[in-house]
């Protein structure tokens, strides 16, 4: 099977969506020796797509892993002329309409539909919603004849992002929808999609690298000894709910004194204002907290292995693979009782739930599983399993190829 995806960021590009299309694209050469092109941005993150001063990878093709990857220039000075008129009308309380919302979001890359359109493959899939790429997709598709799987990464809770007919449009024109929970998946097919042409498959995990994970070894590196730690490990955004974890901390250490907070991610905008957060607390608190950017990818499982707790107060997610690998580590998860997350974690379970910004309900969740470390244990234990048993990479990308297989043989 020759297969395009079509993605806005591919390693070492650094995110839930371009995790996925790597691991998946790396599977299906692996397990089924298909021939698997990525067409991708050459920006380190969505951030750059509409900011020219921020560094990019060089363009052009690399074979990684078997997988071809094709990095393009995004027109970063004409992204952000419209990101720039956008944010303009919404601070004057004009209406911006969704085709300008999505030329400001972008990735911009001249010719991209041509450029998808031409190339030799069985299939087109791409991720994800609401990037330009998305549209690009399907327009390519359409002009080609071939069969067109979009995946998922809605996100419901934000409106402003998702809440628009030309999604709607586009996914009704694909042959097949991927959506990671079944939350995702009724929303789209309440907004029209047709439910035969909509399968729930989830994301997925690598467990070796957890297995052999050193958390000892971490703990000494940072100075933590046997203290109880709570780590936040993710994409640095407001919606990711680090900057709550920081206010709940406040609350928690009145309760377990001798806890460490970790604070681990790509280094963005928003990290400045966790910065400024910390700089406010008292200097005893602030030796408690570790802040940790652009650490390497092999040294993630160490970090998950030397928590007491996970906490990942995201206000929305599309599936959040964060508490996969939380779970690779047999570690307990606190997330949001919001959006997808209900379907991920079973609260009570394998983890807690909280109220999204809640920053109150989020320390005493903490605190319930500092103070219990059998129930921390047990979470932890259940939620391994969960993950062993569905999460799996050679899993997901089975099904993914699955859905794949069905989709050629609709056209």
């Amino acid at each position: 099977m020759k297969i395009l995806h079509v993605v806005q960021g591919y390693t070492p590009a650094i995110g839930g969506t371009e995790l996925l299309i790597q691991r998946v694209s790396e599977e299906l050469v692996r397990q089924y020796q298909d021939q698997v092109s990525v067409f991708t941005t050459n920006c380190f993150g969505a951030d750059a797509f509409h900011a020219p001063w921020l560094p990019v990878m060089p363009t052009g093709e690399a074979v990684i892993n078997g997988v071809e990857v094709y990095r393009f220039a995004v027109a970063r000075w004409q992204s952000l002329s419209f990101h720039a008129l956008s944010r303009a009308l919404r601070l004057v309380g004009n209406p911006v309409s969704e085709g300008l919302r999505i030329q400001a979001e972008g990735p911009l890359i001249p010719g991209f539909s041509e450029k998808l359109a031409s190339q030799d493959c069985d299939l087109i899939a791409a991720s994800s919603f609401p990037l330009h790429h998305m549209f690009d997709t399907v327009q390519a598709a359409q002009r080609s004849g071939r069969p067109c799987v979009l995946h998922g990464g809605i996100h419901p809770q934000d409106t402003w992002s998702f809440d628009r007919t030309m999604i709607d449009r586009a996914i009704k024109a694909a042959t097949h929808y991927i959506a990671y929970t079944r939350y995702e998946a009724d929303y789209v097919i309440y907004r029209g999609a047709d439910p035969g042409r909509v399968t729930v498959i989830g994301v997925g995990v690598d467990p070796a690298p957890f297995q052999k994970a050193d958390g000892a070894q971490t703990r000494e590196r940072f100075g933590w000894g046997n203290d109880p730690v709570v780590g936040f490990i993710g994409q640095f955004s407001p919606h990711k709910g680090a900057g709550t974890l920081v206010e709940a901390m406040q609350t928690v250490w009145q309760r377990v004194p001798e806890t460490r907070l970790l604070l681990a991610g790509a280094k963005r905008k928003y990290a400045n204002q966790l910065e400024g957060m910390i700089a406010h607390m008292d200097r005893q608190q602030q030796k408690r907290v570790t802040l940790l950017y652009d650490f390497p990818d092999e040294l993630k499982p160490n970090l998950f292995a030397a928590l007491d707790v996970f906490a990942y107060p995201s206000r929305f997610e599309s599936f959040g693979i964060a508490f996969l690998e939380a779970w690779a580590a047999g570690k307990p998860v606190v997330g949001c009782r919001a959006g997808a997350i209900p379907d991920v974690i079973n609260e009570g379970m394998d983890g807690l739930l909280v109220a999204p910004g809640d920053a109150q309900e989020l320390a005493e969740a903490i605190a319930t599983l500092l103070i219990d470390p059998a129930k921390a244990q047990a979470l932890g234990a259940s939620g391994r399993k969960k993950m062993l048993d569905r999460y799996t990479w050679p899993k997901i990308a089975r099904h993914f190829r699955s859905v794949y297989q069905q989709a050629i043989e609709k056209v």
